[in-house]
């Protein structure tokens, strides 16, 4: 996965002591998790929250991630510290583009041709943080030959899994993208912004840190064009060697098997 950079210059971006397979975790869709104390000031601004979606947009959905969802609720507010305007305004722009994307309607079968490409998937095992890992192999990106309306349905369908697979009480993924290979055909700027864009509107601080692995010096210029363009988001970014993925974030038997000697 990687980012459009216009004409002919293009940009990639991007997206325990025992192990835990992922895979044993059966996927559900992704709800909220409850990540602060129910404290009762929290839960009448819940209420206040609530209350305001219903009386001022009441056609947004019900149910899991619609309008009435305790969960997701509490988690934007958590996200505009507390403010009810402010988690109101993202909340409806969150709600809206989940219904207009189709997140819901996203599935396995629905994603298959691009997910065969092998360009990202979701890891087996957690990393050592107990983060479901999101894996994006740059070199199998190809911008001008995929479909990027596919390509940002394949990025959904990933997070939502990824997300759906957070342990109790853990609030964020680990993105690792192996540039290994990388060249200028791969990159992609278009695809980074919706990239990011996601994270910050949609799905705001569960992004815990990106990886990029092995970054081949054609890509440090092309870095340098994008990262103003991710503001706050560029801090997550940290450029690692194979090495360092084997020592510091997964134990030997977790380590993703294209970081295997």
């Amino acid at each position: 996965m990687a980012v459009r950079l216009s004409l002919t210059l293009r940009h990639p971006l991007l997206p325990t002591s025992y192990p835990i397979p992922v895979r044993a975790t059966q996927f559900r869709r992704f709800a909220v998790q409850n990540c602060v104390s129910d404290s009762d000031d929290s839960r009448k601004l819940v209420l206040e929250v609530k209350e305001k979606l219903e009386r001022e947009y009441s056609s947004l959905p019900l149910g899991r991630n619609g309008r009435d969802d305790e969960e997701m609720i509490l988690w934007f507010l958590k996200d505009r510290k507390f403010s009810v305007e402010d988690a109101v305004a993202k909340l409806t722009k969150a709600i809206n583009w989940r219904q207009e994307f189709g997140v819901d309607e996203l599935s396995e079968d629905s994603v298959k041709g691009m997910a065969e490409t092998g360009k990202a998937f979701i890891h087996d095992f957690l990393d050592v943080n107990d983060r479901p890992v999101l894996m994006v192999v740059a070199s199998k990106h190809l911008p001008t030959v995929h479909d990027p309306v596919e390509d940002e349905k394949l990025c959904v369908f990933y997070v939502e899994k990824a997300l759906s697979k957070l342990p109790p009480g853990k609030e964020e993924i680990l993105g690792i993208v192996d540039l290994r290979g990388f060249r200028t055909e791969n990159a992609d700027l278009r695809f980074l912004t919706f990239l990011f864009d996601v994270f910050y509107f949609y799905y705001p601080k569960r992004l815990g840190q990106v990886l990029f692995v092995e970054a081949p010096s054609v890509f440090r210029p092309l870095w340098q064009l994008t990262k103003p363009l991710l503001k706050s988001y560029a801090s997550l970014v940290r450029f690692c060697s194979v090495d360092t993925i084997k020592k510091e974030y997964f134990t030997e038997a977790t380590l993703p098997a294209i970081f295997k000697d």
